[in-house]
């Protein structure tokens, strides 16, 4: 894939070694693809895919837990939300739990500990926080959140360049959405360029300006 991008690019004159920057999840296929095709380029791991990935952590540990304790019944999405997205029955049914000693609390907080990473604007402030926050993670004895904060460390300057480039794969998950209802309303394209074509008039915003 990214190959093919390298080719598409250079191919309507366009320079691979003008890109500085990608971003993307943390794949070893994007990775490789990228320091493989764009060595000059520097990778920037997508913030919502890391918090993708810290909150199957806490999601885990929640089911663990729920299995032997009947307080957490019926509150998983609870905590696969951010505080404020919670309803108003969701923070009636948190308060109390937040009072008990359980994996699951310590286990969302930690998650909540990770999301204020993304606000800072000085990369050596960012790194002082992650790195606490790695010893914290580390240390919680919650084995979902320990690999989480390890698969971080190992892709370390992927997650902290985004304190400099501020990128994100926001924008391209609201054009896939708009491929996605394409391909659905076309119910299956019999040649890939075709579905190309259409990707091209659907999120290209080009302007015919036909008689009307």
């Amino acid at each position: 894939m990214i190959e093919t991008f390298k080719d598409d690019l250079e191919l309507y004159n366009g320079s691979s070694e003008n890109i500085e920057n990608f971003c993307c999840d943390i794949s070893p296929a994007f990775i490789s693809g990228i320091e493989n095709s764009f060595p000059n380029a520097s990778i920037t791991f997508d913030k919502f895919h890391v918090m993708k990935l810290m909150n199957e952590a806490v999601d885990k540990v929640g089911r663990e837990e729920q299995s032997h304790n009947t307080l957490l019944k019926r509150t998983r999405y609870i905590w696969l939300k951010n505080p404020e997205n919670h309803t108003t029955n969701q923070n009636r049914m948190l308060t109390p739990l937040k009072r008990i000693r359980l994996k699951t609390v310590r286990a969302y907080n930690i998650k909540l500990a990770l999301r204020d990473f993304w606000s800072y604007e000085s990369r050596e402030s960012a790194e002082d926080y992650l790195k606490r926050w790695y010893f914290w993670a580390t240390h919680s004895r919650l084995d979902p959140v320990i690999d989480c904060a390890k698969m971080i460390k190992s892709h370390w300057n992927g997650v902290t360049n985004y304190i400099k480039t501020k990128i994100d794969n926001g924008i391209l998950k609201g054009a896939n959405s708009l491929i996605q209802v394409a391909k659905d309303s076309a119910r299956g394209f019999r040649l890939t360029k075709n579905f190309i074509t259409t990707i091209y008039l659907r999120t290209g915003k080009l302007k015919f300006n036909l008689p009307t």
